[in-house]
């Protein structure tokens, strides 16, 4: 199999899980605002994502002659080597949490601020946990002093998610009141009479047609997307998202340390003479229990949704078209980004591979560009929002500087 021995090569691993993973949330975000299911979009990212993994592991994890010490991973699935296979599973586990509940984080905080205190807080607790596990193979010195820079990011993130919201809430309350109700109404039954639901679904494409051209970031743009999006956010507490998000973060800062267990048993759980688990081979089973644990709950939350979401159906989610090829694309994304992270984690050491967490630096492009983000906020909300950036462009460099060499 071919497995990435250099520090450079770990690096540029790291730079395009960056862009992948960065991308992936935009996708899926701008699915949920254009009023796509979520769990429709959740369930085709996980197809695609498992997808992937499988491709990776039958191909790259195939490559060259199968060794005793490093086998290729169709030998290694019939060795009995469970024990690292459960702490992979866990950490798949972990990760399809954390995939699950950020996509509501994003339509109650805004995808930038979320990728930002997510990611930070999977530094703080997950690169924390690696830097121990990994024999302390990085820079302590730099890589804790980044650690202190995520925790800032995360305080300026929440500073960020209320300034804006206030902004928001001042648009709302200067509309002129001379607007007739029909123009002002947001809820939720309004939505239908626009925009009908047809066997649990809606035709993204047709709903574009309906919508009135609004300025990007004008009271008038806040109500629309409202009256659009899958996820209703007007009239919920403020904490609810930040909530949502805190608990995303915890979920993705334990599914590296996990991962990390399962390619090196750090606590020699395996029997004399069974090999580590190749990155590939954990990464097969990781990627099974993501997607099967974001499956099974999405399937549960079609039937019995939460935060006020209509109901829908297999039936419905298979007639779905609508979108379907932006979340086969964000899947793919997201499982190409995992797998280049896992294995430039296994060459330069899974805390420096942590650095994939910059990837709201991508996000917060996206979500500016392509979903109009911030616009016409507060200099108050611009200054939080610069010194958030900021404060993690300096954490994400100074955990890369940190990152050493695998012996």
């Amino acid at each position: 199999m071919y497995l990435v021995e250099s520090k450079g090569g770990a690096i540029v691993c790291m730079l395009l899980a960056i862009i992948f993973l960065g991308t992936w949330p935009a996708i899926m975000n701008f699915l949920e605002r254009r009023g796509r299911h979520p769990q429709h979009t959740n369930l085709d990212d996980s197809i695609a994502s498992l997808l992937v993994a499988t491709i990776i592991a039958l191909t790259i994890g195939q490559i060259g002659n199968s060794t005793p010490d490093v086998p290729n991973f169709t030998t290694q699935i019939f060795q009995n080597n469970w024990p690292c296979v459960l702490f992979a599973m866990a950490g798949g586990i972990f990760q399809g949490l954390g995939n699950l509940t950020t996509q509501y984080a994003w339509a109650f905080v805004g995808l930038s601020v979320t990728e930002v205190i997510t990611s930070s807080i999977a530094v703080v607790v997950g690169t924390t946990l690696n830097y121990f596990l990994d024999e302390q193979i990085n820079r302590a010195a730099i890589l804790f002093f980044g650690v202190g820079c995520f925790i800032v990011a995360v305080f300026l993130g929440a500073a960020v998610h209320f300034s804006n919201a206030a902004d928001n809430e001042v648009k709302l309350s200067n509309v002129s009141n001379t607007c007739n109700e029909k123009e002002k109404a947001i809820e939720i039954p309004g939505f239908k009479k626009i925009f009908p639901h047809k066997d649990g679904h809606k035709d993204l494409e047709q709903e574009a047609v309906h919508a009135q051209k609004a300025i990007v970031g004008s009271a008038e743009f806040l109500r629309q997307l409202e009256n659009r999006r899958a996820i209703k956010v007007f009239g919920k507490r403020k904490l609810i998202g930040l909530g949502i998000a805190f608990f995303s973060g915890l979920c993705f800062s334990l599914y590296s340390p996990a991962f990390n267990m399962a390619t090196n048993d750090y606590w020699q759980t395996m029997k004399e003479g069974i090999p580590h688990l190749v990155v590939y081979t954990a990464f097969f089973y990781f990627s099974v229990s993501c997607s099967m644990t974001t499956i099974i709950l999405n399937i549960r939350f079609l039937y019995h949704p939460i935060l006020n979401l209509p109901k829908s159906s297999l039936h419905a989610y298979l007639n779905d078209w609508s979108g379907r090829t932006l979340a086969l694309l964000a899947g793919l994304l997201c499982g190409l980004g995992n797998g280049l992270q896992f294995i430039g984690g296994q060459a330069a050491g899974y805390a420096a591979a942590d650095s994939v967490q910059a990837l709201p630096l991508v996000s917060t492009l996206w979500g500016i560009i392509l979903l109009g983000e911030y616009r016409r906020s507060s200099k108050r909300t611009y200054i939080l929002l610069g010194s958030m950036l900021f404060m993690f462009s300096v954490a994400t460099g100074l955990l890369m500087a940190s990152s050493g060499q695998r012996k």
